[in-house]
Order: structure tokens, then sequence, then C-alpha cells
């Protein structure tokens, strides 16, 4: 008998398999570590990396947070097979509804503007595109990862 698909927080034991499924959905890039991403979100006060799951199998994964002004959101991730079932819309309302409860005012995520799918899936959750433009600066350039101005 198959379980329905739950969200829970990160357990240390799907560590490797959110990494897989990361790749899988080709969310990983060389000069951002995976690994040390996750570390990093157990360390913030706020961030959560919340997992969907399903008779112990990682479906999906996203990592939220909130810095007072603005929530946050990285590695939306479907597994490929599991895709087209509405678990990406069900994981973001997740993340809506735990920064909401922070009491969060507006969520901030950012695509890839050649991600004309992912695009589209945000306009279909009702996401706007904002007229910004995204600065970054790399603060800590992990070891053994190549650098990449453009992160």
């Amino acid at each position: 008998m198959h379980t329905e698909f739950e969200i829970i927080e990160f357990e240390e034991r799907y560590r490797n398999d959110v990494i897989e499924l990361w790749k899988a959905c080709a969310l990983t890039r060389p000069w951002n570590d995976p690994d040390r991403d996750i570390d990093r979100i157990q360390s913030d006060r706020t961030g959560k990396l919340f997992l969907m799951v399903r008779d112990g199998q990682l479906t999906g994964s996203v990592m939220t947070g909130y810095d007072g002004h603005r929530g946050s959101v990285y590695y939306l991730s479907i597994h490929p097979d599991a895709r087209k079932r509405e678990l990406g819309k069900r994981l973001m309302e997740h993340c809506e509804n735990y920064l909401r409860s922070l009491g969060c005012p507006k969520l901030n995520l950012m695509v890839r503007t050649s991600n004309l799918p992912v695009i589209q899936f945000y306009d279909r959750l009702g996401y706007e595109e904002d007229e910004v433009v995204v600065f970054s600066k790399r603060l800590i350039v992990d070891p053994e990862q190549p650098s990449n101005p453009l992160t």
C-alpha cells in the first residue's frame, strides 16, 4: 500500500538523495557546493529545507528562508519521474505558508531566463516578474570549487 506524499523538514539520512535529486533536476553548478548549501541552510535561524517523501523515498525538495524583509526560495525540485502531478505547486504552497507564519510579506525567487518551463510554472502559480536586476558578489569561494563571477 502506498502512502501519500508528505512534506517533512530535512533529515540527514536524505542528504545524498537530495544532492542526487538536485543534479537530476540540473540545479547544481560547479561553483555552488550542494553539500555546503545544505549545511548553510541548517545553520540559518529561519531557513528550512523541506523534503517531499513517499514511502521513505525522496520525491522533491525546496529550500526557503526569511531575512526579516523578504522570503526566498531555492532548489525547488521534483524528481523527473514524478512531474506533472502538481507536487511542485504543493511544495511552493508549503513554503508560502511557512513564510506567512513568520510574518513574511513577500517572496522573491530567481529563475534563469533560459529556463522557460520553470518561468511558466511560476507564472501559473501567480508569480510576477519584477522590474529588477539581480546583482551578486561572491563573499566566500568554497574550497575546491571554481569561482564564477556570474553566481
